[in-house]
């Protein structure tokens, strides 16, 4: 019967997410954050340098990225993802050595960072490898490691991938029984992930279970089927897979100049994507095409171009350097096992003396333990104690999102929001106030005033970023994104003014009256948390930057916006164009005030 070849799927790196391919806007979105925050935390920037691997089209550039995470970091988190990255690169080129190389080391790191979902994608990319070089055996070993972990874990989108990637290996052994049931698991998980590219390649791989079956028509119409899917979403690397076999559909058919159609595509679509693989088996079909129709200088031409490229994705050379990865690998889990029963037996043997010493000193120890067991639970409540009160502060601090994350991990993984309102406010003449109030009234005063702000902003469900001096910055449309923040914040700011008209009315004559000025702007921000001992949230993005500058040239009790909250404000606020206003560093801006 005909073997299917295997289809390649892209797996993005965070956090378990299927993807169709790589993304080049989304890596030049994130090289322009690069180079505008290079100053930006470690986490960041490793972040964006695995985003940016991963998506680059340019392969050269992938690794360049990739070795830039080496560079910086000995965290196996981020090692694994730089790894995974190389072997990715190095499989589309065919390079399978090197691919097979890096992969080894991703699942490495894998196991060095604990997060047994990252085994499970390295088990999975290493299966590849080895179904590409004709190691069948091994990647159907590596597959069923990769469906195991995949199904422990919960991990949905890569589960699917590793069902079907197994059925394809079957399906190379003549094991059509075993390849349809991974098939249909496989589709069901595709069909409720809605991904439709999924569907049609089980759909076109049933279509060659039919052909082995010698259902040629099912087996046609299968195979028609999926190749329509593909070419509406413009996954041409699949069709490039299916044509041959519905070129011997049709050649069995008897029609030779309708197979020849189907081939000679394969090979064009294989060309135009640089798919080696693909290439060699599309002028080997074509070579056995031309060869039953008698034309023997057609099929050496292109039996020769089949040999060529065959041999340039799967030299003797290279199998030899990965059939000795994979021994090398395989010992050293060996010599790791070994090594774990010498310490175990060690271990017995210091139990056994460490008993005979515990049953002398346990009468000694009765009245100690029992006084220590008072004492441990007394430390024990003053220690949740100071638990849920430092969990207390920290949410002072930190959105709680933020904080559960920053308890978990360590640290927090900056994060971007792609529409974020801003709301910024200033004391006008609080320099002077502050000349002529003691130290202790002006922190008093400042302090009554914040702590209103931050009661107004709870209600609308707003995030405080932080306090400067007498500047207030707060934010709408996170740590979550909400649809209308910007009608929330127009709202907030509203409240905040009021508030601040009405303590200055109430003030007794002769008290220092404090006015307020308010800008807001809406757009893109990048968020995330600052420091490693004294902890901070914030947000950056040239959005930030035209808040601020909106509120510097509002006026006292006003409320000036910028045109983008302006559009999303409109239909709910009465708003006064105030018309284009040169700031500073910024250029001119359209500016209004909310009646």
């Amino acid at each position: 019967m005909i073997l299917l070849r295997r289809l390649v799927f892209c797996i993005l790196l965070f956090p378990g997410t299927m993807g169709f391919c790589q993304d080049q806007r989304k890596a030049d979105s994130l090289l322009l954050l690069l180079r505008e925050y290079p100053e930006a935390e470690q986490d960041t920037i490793l972040y964006w340098l695995s985003n940016i691997s991963f998506n680059h089209t340019n392969p050269d550039s992938s690794l360049y990225y990739a070795r830039l995470i080496v560079d910086r970091t000995d965290d196996p988190v981020y090692l694994y993802q730089a790894a995974y990255n190389e072997g990715v690169v190095h499989r589309l080129q065919g390079n399978l050595d090197k691919s097979l190389e890096a992969f080894f080391n991703s699942l490495e790191y894998a196991s060095r960072s604990g997060e047994i979902r990252k085994e499970g994608t390295a088990f999975l990319a290493i299966g590849d490898v080895y179904s590409v070089s004709g190691a069948h055996q091994n990647s159907t070993t590596y597959y069923s490691r990769a469906v195991n972990i995949l199904r422990e874990v919960g991990d949905t989108e890569n589960l699917a991938i590793a069902l079907f990637n197994l059925g394809d290996e079957y399906l190379k052994q003549d094991s059509l029984e075993e390849a349809g049931n991974s098939f249909e698991q496989a589709g069901a998980l595709f069909e409720n992930l809605g991904y439709t590219s999924g569907l049609a390649y089980v759909i076109g791989n049933m279509g060659i279970i039919r052909a082995g079956q010698g259902k040629d028509s099912l087996a046609a119409e299968n195979l028609n089927r999926a190749i329509g899917i593909l070419e509406e979403q413009e996954d041409y690397y699949a069709i490039s897979d299916y044509l041959p076999y519905l070129a011997d559909i049709y050649l069995e058919q008897g029609d030779p100049e309708r197979a020849l159609s189907y081939a000679r595509r394969s090979l064009e679509l294989a060309k135009e994507l640089g798919l080696k693989e693909q290439i060699s088996l599309a002028n080997q079909k074509l070579s056995e095409l031309y060869e039953q129709l008698g034309n023997t200088d057609a099929s050496l031409r292109h039996y020769k171009a089949y040999v060529a490229y065959r041999d340039s994705v799967n030299n003797l050379e290279s199998m030899q350097q990965m059939a000795d990865l994979r021994t090398n690998f395989e010992v050293s889990q060996k010599q790791a096992e070994v090594d774990l029963l010498n310490q175990e037996k060690r271990t017995q043997r210091i139990v056994v003396i460490a008993t005979g010493v515990a049953l002398f000193l346990i009468l000694v120890l009765a009245v100690v333990l029992f006084r220590r067991n008072r004492f441990i639970r007394e430390t024990n409540r003053i220690i949740e104690k100071e638990k849920q009160r430092s969990d207390s502060l920290l949410l002072n601090i930190l959105p709680e999102e933020t904080a559960e994350e920053l308890k978990e991990k360590g640290k927090v993984q900056a994060k971007k929001f792609e529409s974020v309102s801003i709301l910024f406010t200033d004391f006008k003449g609080f320099t002077s106030f502050a000349e002529k109030m003691s130290p202790e009234a002006l922190v008093e005063k400042v302090d009554y005033y914040f702590s209103h702000f931050d009661g107004i902003i709870e209600k609308h469900g707003l995030e405080k970023i932080k306090t400067i001096g007498d500047a207030y910055m707060c934010a709408g449309g996170l740590p979550f994104a909400l649809e209308d923040h910007a009608r929330k914040t127009v709202e907030a700011a509203r409240e905040i003014a009021e508030f601040v008209r009405e303590a200055a009315d109430s003030l007794p004559e002769g008290q220092p009256r404090f006015d307020i000025r308010i800008g807001i702007n809406t757009g893109p921000v990048v968020a995330g948390v600052v420091g490693t001992k004294k902890f901070a949230y914030d947000i950056w993005g040239d959005a930030v930057n035209i808040a601020s500058r909106m509120e510097s040239n509002s006026e006292p009790g006003r409320i000036n916006i910028s045109e983008d909250t302006y559009k999303l404000v409109r239909e709910d606020f009465e708003c006064e164009y105030r018309g284009i206003i040169e700031v500073k560093n910024r250029g001119k801006l359209k500016m209004y005030f909310v009646n």
